[in-house]
């Protein structure tokens, strides 16, 4: 592992004063300025994409398609789109205002909040440390990115990424352990954008709260896939093995558990047995798609995990702690009281609960935590309408899984307790800005009759208003 040194106290009291005056001085108000800070932290990733790989795959065993698809190429992606839509995104929108306003016009404009923090989590080391940072150079902002210390590979090899690409009064990259998260959130940074559990989310939104320092959490929870009776069995079980089983399970958007009609269990149930299969192979460990659990720590919660469920294993089950290798696992005959459903699982770990009632199963859903995604299969379009607005989640898919994040176009976040705030595309843009608005009136015109000395009539007033 790579030792990660972690930043004093004093340097990173000294990045945020420099980071101040550099905000100050209005550069990156410029949005040519920002598009060369884009590009050249696009430039700087091509530069180490080589090392990048090798760190992703020491840290997590990310194969190399893996690593640049869910990853480095959507980092690529975000900047592109970034680039193109930038200068539309940053104008000035005039909006008409009430009669009573008038001679006047309304105009709203995004202005940077300053210097914003990124703090990165271990499961998609790379993506979910850059993307955000494109939204806040794209939205004027300075930044500083805390990588993972768990990821230590990845945050080194980010460390040469930020370090070439920005001096550090603009981008400045710091690395340690929760003391140092916890000591970057006390020096009252204008922005904080964090993404990790729903327990570090809260002591993190506890830190910032005595700033008021503005934020987006990313967090997670137990999300579900419906298998409707209408659903085409073959396609939902690729599609959740898919994404269950992508970086081994250790994803905030990955199906936690499977809620299936008990008509359509046995064939959902063989179809996946068929499929992980065929992803793997018969022996998953020697697959290099797979990937392998982060730490020991995180091993030993799967495992224990394991061996507490009394549900009945299905397929996989194999682990080696040598190796931090947990075989792609299924599990049914799960009851909603099961160890397996207690909380997030985040890993190679797939209950599965049939139901005869499917208001009862989104019942017990909607009574759960706001999940951070939903996943619904079926033909039936009425049915799967239905269930996608039964009960609040952040996003999902009708007839896909996972996908939805890949996309510039739909906003990405969670509700309640799966998070606050949203990115990617425009919407990073605008979670990074804030919108200032503004009343024009000509300086002829004065509004006599409104001012303390002067008499309105109530039916004036009542009329203006109702």
């Amino acid at each position: 592992m790579v030792q990660v040194l972690e930043t004093s106290s004093h340097k990173i009291q000294e990045i945020r004063q420099r980071q101040r005056e550099f905000f100050r001085s209005g550069q990156t108000l410029d949005i040519a300025f920002r598009k060369r800070q884009l590009m050249g932290l696009r430039n700087s990733i091509r530069e180490h994409e080589e090392e990048l790989l090798r760190a992703l795959e020491k840290d997590l065993g990310k194969s190399e398609f893996e690593a640049f698809s869910n990853e480095i190429g959507l980092v690529y992606a975000e900047i592109r789109h970034a680039l193109k839509n930038l200068k539309r995104w940053s104008k000035a929108r005039r909006i008409g205002v009430e009669l009573y306003l008038r001679p006047g016009t309304g105009r709203i404009f995004p202005e940077p909040y300053g210097s914003a923090l990124i703090i990165g989590p271990w499961n998609y080391p790379m993506q979910l440390l850059f993307l955000p940072a494109v939204g806040a150079i794209s939205a004027g902002n300075c930044i500083v990115l805390k990588p993972s210390e768990l990821a230590s590979h990845t945050a080194e090899v980010s460390r040469k990424i930020i370090e070439s690409a920005f001096p550090p009064e603009y981008g400045a990259i710091v690395q340690g352990g929760p003391e140092v998260s916890r000591e970057l959130i006390d020096q009252n940074f204008d922005y904080l954008f964090f993404t990790g559990s729903v327990g570090v989310g809260k002591k993190v939104m506890e830190a910032a709260s005595v700033h008021l320092t503005p934020l987006t959490l990313e967090l997670g929870g137990k999300s579900p896939a419906f298998v409707h009776r209408s659903a085409d069995i073959e396609l939902a079980a690729r599609k959740i093995a898919f994404a269950k089983y992508n970086n081994a399970g250790q994803t905030c958007v990955a199906p936690d558990y499977v809620l299936v009609d008990t008509a359509v269990e046995r064939p959902f149930l063989e179809a996946l047995d068929r499929t992980i299969t065929e992803f793997y192979g018969a022996r998953p460990r020697n697959s290099t798609a797979y990937g392998r659990i982060i730490n020991m720590k995180n091993f030993n919660r799967l495992e224990t995990l394991m061996n507490r469920t009394e549900g009945k294993l299905f397929h996989g089950g194999e682990r080696d702690s040598g190796e931090l290798y947990i075989e792609p696992s299924v599990y049914d005959n799960i009851s909603w009281d099961d160890p397996l459903m207690e909380d997030e699982l985040f890993g190679p770990i797939l209950p599965v609960i049939s139901y005869t009632s499917l208001e009862e199963s989104i019942r017990r859903v909607a009574d759960g935590p706001k999940p951070l995604a939903a996943y619904i299969f079926a033909r039936d379009s009425k049915a799967a309408s239905s269930i996608s607005r039964a009960f609040p989640f952040g996003g999902g898919g009708v007839n896909s899984a996972l996908l939805h994040v890949a996309s510039h176009k739909l906003p990405f976040g969670g509700v309640g307790s799966s998070g606050m705030g949203r990115y990617h595309g425009k919407a990073s843009f605008d979670t990074f800005s804030h919108y200032k608005s503004m009343l024009h009136q000509p300086s002829s015109f004065d509004m006599k009759l409104a001012y303390p000395h002067k008499k309105l009539s109530m039916s004036m007033v009542r009329k203006i208003f109702s």
